[in-house]
């Protein structure tokens, strides 16, 4: 059985980082960042493009669940609302797989300095660290596990959610 694994949390939690191990850990596997769908310039949110992205997503994860090559699809995305994993899910209600929702969460002080890195590397824009400590707390409420990535690295973070899958403790 295909096994769709959504990894969601804030800006700066960790989730591309933890899915790229998840790509070398989990095999056969490919792997799906939201974020390269919104990859435009100039980047505009709006009504007309927040459907295509969600287009293109769903897109995406149909032609890995049809390909028989992959029995673990990847997907992250700061998907901070529970609207959004439906708008998702909806147009892959016809296939067959276990689904696995799971948000990195940790500790305001461990998002400001994971932040505070990216922005001396010259990974993102300082106004980074205050949009994402306010998305924070919305991940509390979601339907998904909670792996709180305060004190472990990714490859840690990677390995937990790996046993969770084998134990089936996330469906």
């Amino acid at each position: 059985m295909k096994k769709l694994i959504i990894l969601n949390g804030t800006m700066g939690v960790g989730k591309s980082t933890v899915c790229n191990m998840l790509l070398d850990i989990l095999n056969p596997s490919v792997y799906l960042d939201g974020d390269w769908c919104w990859n435009m310039n100039p980047f505009v949110v709006s009504e007309e493009n927040k459907k295509m992205v969600i287009n293109n997503i769903t897109h995406l994860l149909k032609s890995y669940l049809d390909n028989s090559s992959y029995e673990y699809i990847i997907f992250c995305w700061v998907i901070h609302q529970e609207y959004i994993f439906k708008q998702i899910l909806e147009p892959l209600k016809d296939y067959d797989f276990d689904l696995y929702k799971i948000s990195l969460t940790c500790s305001e002080t461990a998002l400001k300095n994971k932040l505070r890195i990216d922005v001396q590397n010259g990974i993102r824009k300082i106004d980074v660290i205050d949009r994402s400590l306010q998305r924070l707390c919305l991940y509390n409420n979601m339907d998904t596990v909670k792996i709180d990535v305060s004190e472990i690295d990714p490859k840690q973070t990677a390995i937990e959610i790996v046993k969770l899958i084998e134990k089936g403790a996330i469906k």
